[in-house]
């Protein structure tokens, strides 16, 4: 089997509810066992969101994917390190299995699915559009509008374009990847 040492990001499935009690006891592992270097992260998204009840504002921390873990890890160099990382990560209370075509063994996500979920920022975005272009959002709450790219920032990879709402026009800062030229 050839070595690679490249981990790689897998998900978890979980049953509803148990989602940080099995990052806890991922994490705790990894750390009893020295295997810091293959289970090198344990990744529950969480969005912080802002919730009015009875007129007050609150700020609440909601999963982003309920019942899913990602797991960053070094996979496939050592079947017999492979066969009982697997069976200990499978068994873990809490968890159904790994998110695969085949249950038994894990797949690793590829880059672009990682970037279309919001879990990786590419270092770096080529883009096809200049100022004064017109743009489609691809994400967020503007999804699909129509936008003028006003300002392109290399540096911090977002372009601000400005969408017309109720008449008038309103500047936004996005992130390459949320828009597309049309």
């Amino acid at each position: 089997m050839p070595e690679n040492n490249e981990a790689k990001w897998y998900i978890i499935h979980t049953f509803g509810g148990y989602e940080k009690k099995v990052k806890m006891a991922i994490d705790n592992y990894a750390d009893a066992q020295g295997l810091r270097d293959i289970i090198q992260e344990v990744l529950l998204p969480t969005d912080l969101v802002v919730e009015t009840k009875n007129g007050k504002r609150k700020e609440k921390e909601v999963l982003r994917f309920p019942n899913y873990l990602f797991l960053k890890l070094v996979y496939g160099n050592n079947e017999q390190l492979d066969k009982e990382l697997w069976y200990k990560i499978r068994n873990t209370n809490g968890v159904t299995g790994f998110v695969a075509p085949d249950p038994n063994k894990p797949s690793p996500m590829s880059d672009e699915d990682l970037i279309k979920m919001g879990l990786i920022v590419p270092s770096t975005v080529e883009v096809d559009y200049e100022v004064g272009d017109l743009i489609i959002i691809t994400d967020g709450p503007f999804k699909d509008s129509k936008a003028v790219v006003k300002d392109i920032n290399e540096e911090k990879q977002q372009v601000t374009v400005t969408v017309s709402m109720f008449g008038r026009e309103t500047p936004l800062t996005l992130d390459f990847i949320k828009v597309r030229k049309v």
